[in-house]
């Protein structure tokens, strides 16, 4: 059946009630395969929410680059995760409407403003009572290790992923920044508890992960040093509170392909040497953090820079997960490596109220309308976006959603 985009604004019932059928971009195991072929129009019948669970009308989403791997269904379909459903709506950022409760739910009401975090585990898990959520064996991300994401008029959520939306952001500021803003708040203050004084190095410094690492460390009072690719990005990084910034083409030398000859790992390894003293230049002594998600590429050099008795925290892999590096500058000078994935309520609830005062900014590029969620993946897939996408759903412009004085996003073309 044909949906009309024109009417997605519109959903025809008031909070509390909900339609019968909404339009979502749905992804098939048997159309896998570029983004602009995988996603698709559908209606789709709107989800009741169980115990604990609340449907929020989505506002606005957030374009993540986990949806293009859904897309294409690599490195193992997202079927695999929730294979008792037969279509994925993918989405791990959302700014919405609290719709429907289900039984349960008290903090919540119809009419409320959220944004969603993207952390779900199962409230019977005893991890999540004690430990830490991301330690249950349920624990997957919303969006993408289980559907009802956020490409769609409403959405399916676990009433704890709820925060309060900012009141001095629209709807697609709003929208922008959870999944990657969260992750580095989780890094960087809990898992590193980066302190006042700190030296950090950050790599890319200008990318959707590195904007907020570099920000939480103006807020610190920590010493940062971004790595990026152009002068106009280090501008930006300037802007957000950044002590200094490398170019990373005048290293490029230190940048790991695997299969070096041992010739090819001797100059590597001069280069390497070379960018840990721009590093020093920088920060005024060896990094005692560095901010690691570029994986196989950068993490030998990450190991050898950071200071002794320093902690590397990574949480991705985006040039290679498997990594090789000479362990012996690990064990040697007694460093640490920690890894780190997302973040619980709890630590989304904090840095959402530092988003809320204005003291951390979202950093946006483009805002598009609901028709452009297979085209926004579609350019990440080719890696033709410089920034972060937000994709309008019930708004039905960009600029509302506002309702209090404060520093919105800053709009700016951004990357490694």
């Amino acid at each position: 059946m044909a949906v009309d985009l024109k009417n997605v604004t519109d959903v025809g019932t008031e909070p509390g009630t909900l339609p019968e059928t909404m339009a979502a971009w749905v992804i098939r195991q048997e159309r896998e395969g570029e983004p602009v072929d995988a996603f698709q129009i559908e209606e789709i019948e709107v989800p009741e929410p169980g115990a604990l669970e609340v449907v929020v009308r989505v506002m606005a989403a957030g374009v993540n680059y986990n949806n293009v791997w859904a897309a294409m269904g690599k490195p193992v379909s997202v079927f695999r995760y929730h294979p008792d459903e037969d279509h994925h709506i993918g989405g791990s950022d959302a700014s919405g409407i609290v719709w429907k409760c289900g039984p349960g739910v008290t903090r919540w009401k119809p009419g409320d403003e959220v944004v969603i975090h993207c952390n779900q585990a199962s409230y019977e898990d005893p991890e999540v009572h004690g430990l830490d959520p991301l330690a249950a064996p349920s624990q997957k991300i919303w969006g993408y290790e289980t559907s009802w994401g956020s490409f769609a008029q409403f959405t399916k959520v676990q009433a704890q992923q709820l925060i309060p939306k900012p009141k001095n952001l629209t709807w697609e500021e709003a929208a922008s920044y959870a999944l990657t803003y969260f992750t580095a708040y989780r890094m960087l203050i809990d898992r590193c508890n980066m302190q006042a004084g700190d030296r950090v190095l950050i790599w890319g410094a200008a990318g959707g992960l590195g904007v907020f690492a570099t920000q939480l460390c103006r807020l610190t009072g920590a010493l940062s040093c971004g790595v990026v690719s152009s002068a106009e990005k280090g501008a930006l990084l300037e802007q957000l509170g950044i002590t200094g910034w490398i170019d990373r083409a005048e290293h490029a030398g230190m940048m790991r392909k695997g299969g070096e000859s041992p010739d090819e790992e001797k100059d590597r390894f001069k280069a390497m040497r070379g960018f840990g003293k721009a590093v020093r230049e920088v920060l005024g002594d060896d990094p005692n953090i560095v901010f690691e998600h570029v994986g196989q590429a950068t993490f030998p050099t990450s190991v050898f820079v950071v200071k002794p008795f320093g902690k590397v925290v990574i949480c991705a892999g985006t040039t290679g997960y498997n990594l090789d590096f000479d362990v012996r500058y690990l064990w040697m000078r007694q460093k640490e490596i920690i890894g780190s994935h997302f973040a619980n309520a709890w630590e989304c609830t904090k840095a959402n109220e530092l988003m809320a005062s204005g003291e951390i900014r979202p950093v946006l590029w483009r805002v598009m309308g609901f028709d452009g969620v297979a085209e926004a993946h579609q350019l990440m897939k080719e890696n033709k976006h410089l920034g972060k996408i937000a994709i309008l759903v019930g708004a039905p412009e960009t600029g509302q959603g506002k309702t209090e004085e404060g520093p919105g996003a800053i709009y700016a073309e951004v990357g490694a």
